[in-house]
């Protein structure tokens, strides 16, 4: 990763979904759901990661300078910053990762509380896909 960002990426994501990545264990659905969320909204957006539910990512810290936090913690904070810095112009590229299930303990992830915070930045890169006009200061993207 610091490879990359040493060859000017901004931000650089780990993906189970490229080649070379993998995903071992977890609940079905959420690999589901997980993999739907990624690869659609590389499709539909062309941002350029095909996992931007991993939080396994290194940023440049000018990145953070640049943008202003909507999200109030956990996971969806990954996936707010990546949008953002897509829709801001920001180079952003992914590495495979292997990502394997705990085995030990239980995962505090609840798919009903954090889906409606992931599609709030799903459909704001997707509608930004077909409006490419000025920014949208409500999400704190001045372009």
């Amino acid at each position: 990763m610091f490879k990359r960002i040493n060859q000017g990426y901004d931000i650089v994501c780990g993906s189970r979904y490229m080649e070379g990545g993998k995903q071992i264990g977890g609940p079905k659905l959420k690999k589901f759901l997980s993999r739907l969320a990624g690869v659609s909204l590389h499709l539909f957006s062309g941002i350029p990661t095909h996992d931007i539910t991993n939080s396994f990512k290194m940023y440049r810290k000018s990145v953070f300078k640049d943008m202003q936090i909507k999200s109030s913690g956990g996971f969806e904070i990954g996936m707010e910053i990546v949008v953002k810095a897509y829709l801001k112009g920001y180079k952003i590229t992914e590495l495979p990762s292997v990502w394997q299930d705990r085995t030990a303990g239980e995962s505090r992830f609840k798919i009903a509380q954090w889906l409606p915070k992931y599609i709030r930045w799903y459909l704001l890169a997707v509608q930004d896909r077909f409006k490419k006009k000025g920014g949208n200061e409500h999400y704190g993207i001045k372009r």
